[in-house]
């Protein structure tokens, strides 16, 4: 299981101090229908506002998941493992087109490949920060094939895994608190994805 620590790839340009623009999410009922909109912060205060979000599950042609560790600078949940990629759609974006939109940003490659695999809805409080995760999140699961080059303000490192070594690294390390909701939510599609030898 080597780990890949993230190595200065293509970062985000940020806005200068004072003149960004708030982060927008949109806000849904438990259908997953869009009732308006909230800033991104406020969304994820306590007890949270119901948004929409999404998950991807990358893997390589023999079956392992590539996992990430969120960067320390990260307001939510700093420097636990989670799912390959995790964000939000921006209001009215497809939350297709916002997952391989955020991968390629975060990752620094697009996917060979990716499809849906389903919605989940949860309610997560995050321990540490006091931020709580309502979210209907749509979740996507596909293949990486390019050699992937973090953006190291967003990942401080990357590991492909089997699943014997996310049993490990679990036991290791903190996790974000939605990773296992949204890969037990998301595993008939990866199943199907990685065949039956890969055991997930």
């Amino acid at each position: 299981m080597p780990i890949t620590p993230a190595n200065g790839g293509p970062a985000e340009t940020a806005a200068p101090s004072g003149s960004a623009e708030p982060i927008m999410l949109e806000l849904v009922d438990e259908d997953g229908t869009t009732i308006g909109t909230a800033e991104k912060l406020s969304a994820h205060l306590a007890p949270g506002k119901l948004h929409r979000a999404f998950s991807v599950f990358l893997f390589d042609d023999e079956g392992r998941l590539l996992l990430q560790r969120r960067a320390l600078g990260k307001y939510h949940s700093p420097g636990v493992w989670s799912n390959t990629c995790c964000g939000h759609p921006y209001p009215g974006e497809p939350p297709f087109v916002a997952a391989a939109r955020r991968t390629a940003e975060e990752l620094g490659t697009a996917p060979a490949l990716l499809r849906e695999a389903g919605t989940v809805r949860y309610n997560h409080p995050d321990p540490a920060s006091g931020l709580v995760e309502q979210e209907y999140n749509h979740l996507f699961a596909g293949l990486v094939r390019a050699t992937p080059r973090p953006d190291p303000e967003e990942i401080g490192e990357i590991a492909f895994v089997t699943p014997d070594e996310l049993a490990k690294l679990r036991d290791e390390g903190p996790f974000s608190a939605w990773f296992m909701t949204v890969l037990d939510a998301a595993r008939p599609t990866v199943r199907e994805l990685t065949g039956t030898a890969a055991g997930w």
